[in-house]
């Protein structure tokens, strides 16, 4: 029996610059589009970005996410939720609605393909020596919140969760099918942990790295995942809370990584772009890679259970 291609679902975070959000999802086709918008996202902003979208792009229920917030996994784990309920996609991705692609879909699906049980996650145990004095304890130990980019914490600490192995990575990840399933079930089942990383900081920092990479909650994580990213992101050694906004001098830097033959892993995705900023750098990768183009759909590249059109019921257990 031949094999089925591997398919990514693609979650998409977004809250605004609607037009590059439309832009990415037109250039995940063929590949479901599970997409999250901002609650504080404007109306007409909203409607921008959402209205027309092909049937292959499912709206996720509205949360109020925002800078360095716990409901910035709970739109992440919603995701999940939606892609393994209505798709048989073999892999969930993670992206921001100021991603881009760095390769097109069928090549996705090639790599994919040749990892069809293992995520790509680039992760790091605790303590992280980059992230403070004390390893990246402090966001964790402490309660926070966030409240317009600053950091609310109270100076009283508390036991950490027991058994789980502290982890922290990106947000941006792709998970095989059954990692993705694993996160699910362990919000579903230990609502003592989401109550916990409620108060964490820059939860979606810890909260599901820690997850995969605790063998009673993700048996099997260690060996089935490959501990590099596939995201190529600008960093340019400034002291910055976000990545710069790639714009046409950066080319050379992008091209170059995407292009370096030794490379084990490559880059499928980049970011950060946005409409005003990097026009002439996406038209160039669209032209590299043959993104916007009309082209026929790759034979080897097929939406799995790709979902009908219209919106997802909402998650509670996470949000």
């Amino acid at each position: 029996m031949a094999i089925s291609p591997a398919v990514p679902a693609c979650i998409v975070l977004a809250h605004e610059d609607p037009e590059h959000v439309r832009r990415l999802v037109e250039t995940l086709d063929p590949f479901p589009v599970f997409l999250h918008v901002d609650a504080r996202t404007p109306e007409s902003v909203h409607r921008a970005m959402v209205d027309g979208l092909p049937e292959r792009v499912r709206l996720l229920p509205r949360i109020r996410t925002g800078w360095a917030r716990w409901e910035n996994v709970a739109a992440e784990v919603a995701g999940y939720r939606a892609a393994l309920a209505t798709t048989d996609a073999t892999h969930v991705a993670v992206l921001t609605g100021s991603d881009y692609l760095l390769a097109h879909p069928s090549e996705i699906s090639a790599h994919l393909g040749a990892h069809r049980e293992e995520s790509f996650v680039a992760s790091f145990p605790l303590p992280y020596d980059r992230w403070g004095r004390d390893g990246g304890f402090a966001r964790l130990r402490y309660p926070h919140w966030a409240w317009r980019k600053h950091m609310l914490r109270v100076p009283l600490p508390r036991r950490l969760p027991r058994g789980v192995t502290l982890t922290g990575g990106s947000q941006l990840k792709v998970l095989a099918r059954r990692h993705a399933a694993a996160v699910v079930d362990t919000v579903d089942r230990r609502p003592d942990l989401v109550r916990f990383w409620r108060r964490s900081w820059i939860a979606d920092e810890t909260f599901v790295p820690s997850v995969l990479h605790t063998p009673s909650l993700t048996p099997g994580f260690a060996e089935e995942h490959v501990p590099e990213s596939l995201w190529w992101i600008g960093w340019d050694g400034a002291a910055r809370k976000s990545p710069p906004w790639l714009t046409l001098p950066d080319a050379g830097r992008l091209f170059e990584r995407r292009a370096t033959p030794d490379a084990t892993t490559p880059n499928l995705f980049a970011r950060k772009f946005s409409t005003e900023r990097s026009g002439e750098l996406l038209d160039l990768i669209d032209g590299a890679f043959g993104l916007r183009e009309p082209r026929a759909a790759p034979h080897a590249v097929a939406a799995a259970g790709t979902p009908v059109a219209g919106s997802v019921a909402a998650d509670g257990a996470a949000s």
